[in-house]
Parts: structure tokens; sequence; C-alpha cells
């Protein structure tokens, strides 16, 4: 892992441990980055959501097993400071709401909190497994296509299924 290289489609490179440590960390877990992020900024995260919808699948997800037509809930969410409403992460999910327990469902729906302390909260055996960590894709109306995100692709396996799969982007800046 010392020596990994993250590359993009543009062919940009960037050594993982160029990155600043905490956010290796955060780019490696397994974990809730929410818990993660108060504690290392020591102020509480808010999750705010920024789109959320259902909708019929325009391309297939296959490390959540799901299928062009098939019913998802697509959700968008801002990781912020509560204090210094500073966005510490950003992240895009794709769940198989039909695969989730229904009152954990109904939450989501809610969006009383988020996806990780949902889970946490409600007990229900879970297992994070990190897909792909990369170099984010520049913004389309970026002036210089430079480097200044980075991405973590995982999925969330409840009960043996695979029902969620969430890519977070933290901009490189924020934690220098």
């Amino acid at each position: 892992m010392c020596d990994l290289l993250l590359t993009n489609i543009a062919n940009q490179s960037l050594p993982l441990q160029s990155l600043p440590p905490f956010l290796r960390a955060l780019l490696v877990t397994d974990g809730t980055v929410t818990k993660m992020l108060e504690a290392y900024f020591w102020e509480p995260i808010q999750v705010v959501t920024v789109s959320q919808e259902f909708i019929m699948a325009d391309t297939a997800f296959p490390a959540i097993a799901v299928q062009c037509g098939d019913a998802v809930l697509i959700r968008q969410v801002q990781l912020r400071g509560a204090t210094s409403d500073a966005q510490y992460a950003q992240a895009y999910s794709v769940i198989r709401t039909a695969k989730i327990p229904d009152h954990f469902r109904q939450r989501l729906i809610d969006r009383e909190l988020g996806i990780g302390t949902l889970i946490r909260d409600s007990g229900m055996e879970s297992y994070r497994e990190v897909m792909e960590i990369g170099i984010a894709a520049p913004a389309p109306d970026a002036i210089i296509n430079d480097i200044h995100a980075v991405f973590r692709t995982y999925r969330i396996i409840i009960a043996g299924q695979p029902v969620i799969l969430i890519t977070e982007t933290f901009s490189i800046e924020r934690y220098r």
C-alpha cells in the first residue's frame, strides 16, 4: 500500500503517501466517516441532504446487484461542520431500498440521520467493503484540470446482501 498510485482517466497520478495522513485514513477505513470527522475536527457533523429521489436505475450497479430498471433511492449529501459550516465531504449513494428493513428505510427516507449513524443506531449487523479509491474527476466548469479531490467507493452489506453503494469525495485542501 505504501507505493500505491491513484490515477484518473486523464492519466494524472497521485501517490497515496502524498496525501495528508488523516485523509489517507478516511479513504481506507471501513468505519463511519462522520464519527471520525467529529473526533478529528472536534465539532458535530451534520448530514445535509442535497437531493434524494426514487428512480428506476438507468445503469446497472453490479456491486450491489442492481440491474437497469430496478427501483433505487439516489441520495446526495454533504457532511458539514455544525459550528463551522465547513464542508468536509460529499457523498453519492445508490440504495436498494427493497432489501433493507422497513424501520431503517423509513428513517432514511425521512432524512433523519446519515446512513452510517442509522445503521449503528438500529443495531443492524453490516459490513463495509471498500471497492475503489481514486482521484475525483474535476468539476465540469473547472478552469484548470488539476487534482483537487479524492474519493472512495464502498458498499454496505446487510444480512448478507449488498444493498448500498456510496461514493464519498474529499477536498484535498480541506485536510492539509
